[in-house]
This record gives C-alpha cells, structure tokens and sequence, in this order.
C-alpha cells in the first residue's frame, strides 16, 4: 500500500534523496557500511542500512520542537560500500578511506551499520592522528574484549587503544550490569575511560553528554560518536542482539543524537548493531530513523541558532 501523498507533508525520506530548500546552509552525507561477519552474535546488521532508510519516509523533515525545517540542510545519500561478506579485517582500509574521503566535503557524516566494527576503521577516517581524536560512544558494552582471536563488534574500542587513541579521550555513556566483566571493566580503568552507567545517564539525564562533549571540545580536534542502538531498553529495540532490560529510554537517546549534532567537533555519526529480521513493528528501525534525523536537525543547529 502506497503512503498518502501531501506536498506540504515532505517526507524525510526524499529529504535524503536530495530534496532541499533554497539557500541551504550546511551538508550532511548518509554512507552504508553492512558489515556483520564480525559479530559475536550472528545476524543480519548488514540488512539495516535499507530498513533505516525505508524508516525515514514515515517521517517529516520538520523538527517540532527546534522549529527547523531539515530541507534547509542539503543531504546526499552515499549509498553502500561493498562491504558484505567481508570481516572487520578485511573491511577496513576500504572503510577508513571513503570515510576520510567522504567526511572532509560536509558538515557530518552518518555511517550506517552494520555491527560495532565499523567504529574503528570511522575513527580513523576522521582525518587527524588519533591523539587528537574524540571517541563518544552510546552503548550498553564496553567493547574491550581481547583483540587474539581477531576484531569483532565486541573489540572495536580495545583495538582503538592499541591503535593509539587515548583512553581519557572516550566517554562511554549507557554502560549496563550484567553486560560486562570484571576483567574488561579493568582495562577500562586502567586506560583511563570516562565510563558513564545507564544508571547514571538516567538519573542525570543528558547532562552526561553535555559534560562528555565539554571535556572533548578542550582535549580533542575532532569527536566521533558511536551510538550502538543497544543501549536502548530491549523493549525499545528488540531488533538489537545485545540489548538489556534496563537500559536507555528512546527520549534520552533522542536528544543525545541531537546535542552530538548540535556540537561543532562531531563530524561522525555512526548507527550500529540493529537485526532488522528481529524487529517488531519495525519499532528499532523507526527509532534508528528518528535519531538520524535528530543528529541532523542538530547539525542544522550549528547555522541557525540565535
């Protein structure tokens, strides 16, 4: 069944596909990156891509709440690089490249996954040595297991710091019990990782990612954030593998994605780690759609603010 056709209804998706306004006055590329052989948990991430991008045609390109109209932010879709089937190894330098390509022609760039193991080879296409480089990650794991029996989704942040990036340069917000071991919650410490729990993030609310982007706006050049969408509640994502009862609620992780776009050194966004053959009523799907669209309407934020 065909959606009911308005002209003064614009639809996010066709925003994507190049429908803009006059004089815009930023750019915001959307990129594919369907990685999935590298998972802990089989599955198809790499499907999820397509199902965000269908998402997006149930929304409008006016955000309520800011009073900004997204089609005054020209968008181009990348669509996907060949990465299927390929491990997290092998998909790398392929990744790394177009992303350092891609990131230095407009405002921000969002990366869609595809698991967790695009977010190495995203920092470093951020274009600065990784000593100037910010990491904020929205994720229910800490993703420091061992790097011996080779990368995965659940290494990408431990093999980062064998790279060189900084431990005190990442935060790590949504952090869940249970989700995590003694002997990795170690080597976060020991490197010196800001860890924030979802605990934490839903007493203070999203004052942990205002402080978070405080602190890398003094120490770093540039900010990538990485938002695993399984720091959500499972109730609100079942299409996420590694999702937990108790974790973030769709409203904090909403403006998170917002405030991200909104800062001037985020020039990352990447949307990882959703199954959608596991989806119900496409609820994580939708939900990965709308914190696009937040994360751009903050990127339009940057030029329209009083």
């Amino acid at each position: 069944m065909s959606l009911h056709h308005d002209s003064r209804w614009p639809r996010a998706n066709a925003w994507l596909a190049g429908d803009c306004l006059p004089n815009t006055v930023g750019t915001i590329s959307v990129m594919g990156a369907p990685i999935a052989k590298g998972s802990i948990t089989p599955g198809r991430c790499d499907l999820a891509p397509d199902a965000i991008r269908k998402a997006l045609e149930r929304f409008s390109t006016y955000d309520f709440n800011s009073d900004r109209d997204l089609r005054l932010l020209k968008a181009s879709d990348e669509g996907d690089l060949y990465l299927s089937g390929m491990t997290p190894d092998r998909a790398f330098q392929p990744l790394a490249d177009a992303v350092a390509i891609n990131v230095e022609a407009v405002t921000a760039l969002v990366l869609l996954g595809g698991d967790n193991s695009i977010t190495r080879p995203g920092v470093h296409g951020l274009g600065v040595p990784l000593a100037r480089c910010g990491l904020l990650t929205l994720d229910a794991h800490l993703d420091l297991r061992d790097l011996e029996n080779g990368l995965t989704n659940g290494n990408p942040v431990r093999a980062l710091l064998q790279d060189g990036l900084p431990g005190g340069h990442i935060f790590q917000i949504g952090i869940q019990p249970f989700a995590n071991s003694e002997a990795y919650a170690r080597v976060a410490r020991e490197a010196g990782i800001h860890v924030v729990t979802a605990d934490c993030a839903q007493e203070r609310g999203t004052a942990v990612v205002r402080e978070a982007l405080e602190y890398l706006d003094q120490h770093t050049e540039r900010i990538y954030v990485d938002l695993d969408l399984d720091v959500l509640d499972r109730v609100y994502a079942p299409a996420t593998p590694g999702s937990r009862p108790g974790g973030l609620a769709p409203p904090f992780v909403r403006q998170a994605a917002h405030l991200c776009g909104m800062h001037p050194k985020v020039r990352i966004l990447d949307l990882v780690e959703m199954d959608p053959t596991r989806d119900v009523g496409d609820a994580t799907a939708l939900l990965a759609a709308a914190c696009l669209l937040e994360f751009a309407s903050g990127v339009l934020g940057r030029f329209t603010r009083v």
